[in-house]
C-alpha cells in the first residue's frame, strides 16, 4: 500500500510542472485582452501621401488611446505648440474596434471624427505589442476615394496617472 502512494505521489508530483503550464497556456489573454485600456502616445511617426511627417505629429505631439473592452475606442493625437483651436494638427476620432487574432490587425470603424470625411470608414491596422508593453499601431491608409492618404504609425505606452508633462 505504502509503495502505490509513494508511486502516485511520485507521477503527480512530475506530472504537477506540465499541468501548470498547460494551466497557463490556457489562461493566457488573447491580444485584444491586453490591448484593452488606456494607452498614452509614446511616438508619432505618421506621414502623409507625399511623404511628408504628419501635422498631428509635429512638436512634440501628446495623445491618448482608450480601447474600451465593449469594443468602443476613442483616440486624440494633438502636435505640440499650436497657438489656437483652428491651428492644424489634431487627429481626433471615436468609433468602434476589433481585433484580428491571426493576422495581428485592428481594424478601427470611424462613427464620428475631426474629419467629417472618415465617418463611417474602416481602417485595418497592424499591431504589435512588445515586451516592454509598448503598443505599436501601423499601415497605409487611403482617402474615400480609395487612393494613397499616408502611413498611419503611433506608438502609445499604458497611461499612467499622473499625466505625464
Amino acid at each position: 500500500m505504502k509503495a502505490l502512494t509513494v508511486i502516485g505521489l511520485s507521477a503527480t508530483f512530475a506530472a504537477g510542472p506540465a499541468l501548470l503550464q498547460g494551466s497557463a497556456v490556457a489562461q493566457q489573454k488573447s491580444l485584444k485582452e491586453q490591448i484593452q485600456g488606456p494607452w498614452s502616445l509614446a511616438s508619432c511617426n505618421s506621414t502623409t501621401a507625399n511623404g511628408e511627417k504628419s501635422p498631428y505629429c509635429a512638436n512634440n505631439s501628446k495623445g491618448i488611446l482608450i480601447l474600451a473592452g465593449n469594443g468602443n475606442y476613442a483616440m486624440t493625437v494633438i502636435a505640440g505648440g499650436r497657438k489656437d483651436s483652428s491651428a492644424p494638427g489634431v487627429a481626433d476620432n471615436f468609433g468602434t474596434w476589433s481585433v484580428n487574432e491571426a493576422d495581428k490587425t485592428v481594424t478601427f470603424h470611424i462613427v464620428e471624427g475631426i474629419n467629417p470625411a472618415t465617418a463611417g470608414r474602416d481602417y485595418k491596422l497592424n499591431i504589435s505589442l512588445n515586451g516592454a508593453g509598448e503598443l505599436r499601431v501601423a499601415g497605409d491608409l487611403s482617402n474615400p476615394a480609395g487612393n494613397p492618404a499616408g502611413h498611419f504609425d503611433l506608438s502609445y505606452r499604458r497611461f499612467k496617472w499622473p499625466i505625464q508633462q
